[in-house]
């Protein structure tokens, strides 16, 4: 992957979901904010946003003409409809991306997202200790102030580096850093998603969080 496209995927990463869209494009074809929505699962207001955003970067395209084949846009179940909404499919660039995304690229270039930050390293490295706890407990191992750690917590679940825990009750096998045998969870608790173990497992092989 080229410098310039490393930059865009850079960009990208900063909000998980703009990825989510382009992958979809990349089935759909051709598709709209609605049906975007409906099979992304983001709201509507979030998606014209992000459709905008991946616009300007350059990995999407708006799509002309009055109407529409359904081998064009393959959501679409009949054979020919006609445009009532704003269509959007991926650029030569934007599919040149995902071709090129594999797994490998992809932790490269999260870990070049994240790599000097160092609350940002910081936390990946409590998370993966401590598997799953609220903003106060970072905050707390951080030696920082909530206010402080809170966004930042926010920004890593956007990147897809964390996601919420969202189980009622976190036993302690899933929760390192208190004693009680299980908890209930009165707060919003944060851990390490799946892509988010893998990059810091590589960020431990590179040195860039100590073993």
């Amino acid at each position: 992957m080229d410098e310039e496209l490393k930059q865009k995927l850079l960009e990208i990463l900063k909000d998980k979901r703009m990825l989510e869209i382009l992958k979809h494009l990349k089935k759909a074809n051709v598709d709209y904010g609605k049906s975007i929505m409906l099979n992304t699962k983001i709201p509507i207001q979030e998606v014209v946003d992000l459709l905008d955003k991946l616009e300007k970067i350059g990995l999407i395209e708006r799509v002309h003409g009055a109407t529409l084949k359904n081998t064009e846009a393959k959501f679409k179940l009949s054979k020919e409809v006609h445009k009532h909404h704003t269509y959007y499919k991926l650029t030569r660039e934007g599919d040149h991306l995902l071709r090129q995304l594999d797994e490998k690229e992809l932790i490269d270039a999260y870990i070049d997202l994240v790599k000097n930050d160092q609350m940002a390293v910081d936390i990946l490295k409590i998370a993966d200790e401590v598997n799953a706890d609220h903003a106060l407990t970072y905050a707390k191992l951080l030696h920082k102030p909530l206010e402080e750690v809170t966004p930042k917590l926010e920004e890593l679940e956007r990147t897809g580096l964390l996601e919420e825990k969202n189980a009622k009750i976190i036993k302690f096998i899933d929760r390192r850093s208190k004693p009680k045998k299980e908890t209930r969870t009165h707060h919003k608790y944060y851990g390490l998603s799946r892509i988010g173990e893998l990059v810091v497992r590589e960020m431990k092989r590179k040195g860039i969080i100590p073993r």
